[in-house]
């Protein structure tokens, strides 16, 4: 299969990489250095990528930023950043690919444990996983061609507690939770959120 994975430079994304790369043609994409640079906050930056790669058997995206504060202290401009980035960067890899992806191809996006399970400061962060899993299950409904929309909901990675100096053991190692994509990919799911699990 020749799978792009955006996002590729980061924790989960360099997982996914591979774990996906044994017999595929795995194509990295990201803000920063990769075989491919795309900004998906910018849609224009999303089309010049798809025009730029040809067709796909698979699209994986573990970018996205959103911004992690107290609600009160959360701006207009804030809420449209998340939106902006983690949110409608992801519909639009979704909207614009289509046409790029071969028939019986998948979409593979992420959002995060905080829409299930929110926390003070995650308000901002929580609104567009939740969103963005309400979107997998509709878009799964109007996919062309077999085409399968999916999401991975991941959990803590102990990687990323560790880098912030917390207990490591509350998450998931980033190869594990890599897993879930691999089945998102491989599998016949569609209009689904995965769980990883150890």
């Amino acid at each position: 299969m020749r799978i792009l994975v955006v996002g590729a430079t980061g924790t989960i994304g360099r997982a996914i990489l591979a774990a996906l790369s044994a017999g595929n043609e795995v194509i990295p994409a990201s803000l920063r250095s990769a075989t491919i640079k795309v900004d998906i906050a910018d849609p224009g930056s999303i089309q010049r990528m798809y025009r730029s790669l040809g067709r796909v058997n698979a699209v994986v995206c573990a970018a996205g930023q959103a911004k992690f504060a107290p609600l009160a202290q959360l701006s207009d401009a804030d809420f449209r950043f998340c939106l902006d980035n983690k949110l409608m960067g992801q519909v639009n890899l979704v909207r614009f690919g289509f046409e790029h992806m071969e028939d019986g191809g998948s979409f593979t996006l992420t959002t995060g444990i905080l829409a299930q399970t929110p926390m003070p400061g995650s308000a901002a962060i929580s609104l567009v996983n939740a969103g963005l899993e309400g979107f997998v299950r509709a878009a799964a409904l109007e996919a062309p061609r077999h085409i399968r929309v999916n999401a991975v909901s991941p959990p803590w990675v102990s990687e990323t507690l560790q880098a912030l100096k917390m207990d490591s053991s509350q998450g998931l190692p980033a190869d594990t939770v890599a897993q879930a994509y691999v089945r998102s990919v491989t599998g016949k799911e569609t209009g689904s959120t995965l769980q990883p699990s150890p």
